[in-house]
């Protein structure tokens, strides 16, 4: 229970941080401030949850972590409800500060598309093909930081955190201008709860990253010799 508890805060806070810094912010810092702050928060909470539940935050990461091993189906499952919970909770909190000052310069990096919450939708001249590839691709590049930065045999331990939060940064930075960027169906999933609008490309939000996990998994035992490892 301990560990699904950490799994719904964190990616409470993912949320309300790190895409609330497109909603409250974001005409400001546009969209490498946008990166920088979900890396940062992703930083903050991989060394504050990574010895509880390892700090999933991300459906993509959990099954990836059940593809390679390292967790069962059950706990999968568990996680992914979790962190569908927490990702609900922080859009909430969101939504509610939209609906508190109207009159407030939100938008974030939406606004274009007629959306907001920092919802993933496809940008200004974005196609779905061009979104799905950035998914699959961005999240195949992540995951596998997140697998081999906390493999047991050849990770780097105390810096993993270090490593997995540049490169979620690294990654929105390139992502937002497609689709304001995923990697991750529980972000997603989050504000499409509180903005309709969303709905329609979410189901990119959710096979582009799941593809992207397969392919990091395969590649990193590729890489690696297909050790496992336990968190």
């Amino acid at each position: 229970m301990k560990k699904l508890i950490a799994e719904g805060v964190g990616t409470m806070f993912l949320v309300l941080l790190a895409c609330g810094s497109a909603v409250l912010a974001g005409p400001s810092i546009g969209g490498l401030g946008i990166g920088l702050c979900f890396g940062l928060v992703l930083v903050c909470l991989c060394y504050c949850l990574g010895n509880i539940s390892g700090c999933h935050v991300n459906p993509a990461v959990s099954f990836a972590m059940f593809l390679a091993g390292r967790m069962s189906g059950k706990d999968c499952v568990g996680y992914i409800i979790a962190q569908l919970i927490g990702a609900t909770i922080g859009a909430g909190f969101l939504y509610w500060f939209v609906n508190m000052s109207p009159g407030f310069n939100f938008g974030g990096t939406t606004a274009a598309s007629g959306s907001y919450l920092a919802t993933n939708v496809l940008q200004p001249g974005a196609t779905a093909g061009m979104a799905l590839l950035a998914e699959c691709l961005l999240t195949f590049f992540f995951v596998l930081i997140v697998l081999g930065a906390t493999d047991a045999n050849k990770g780097f331990g105390k810096f993993a955190g270090l490593a997995i939060g540049l490169g979620l940064g690294l990654v929105n930075i390139v992502g937002i201008p497609v689709d304001n960027c995923s990697v991750n169906p529980a972000r997603s999933f989050g504000p499409a709860i509180f903005d309709p609008t969303a709905w329609g490309d979410f189901w990119i939000m959710v096979v582009g990253p799941l593809i992207g996990a397969m392919i990091a998994v395969l590649c990193w035992k590729a890489m690696a010799g297909g050790r496992k490892s336990v968190e």
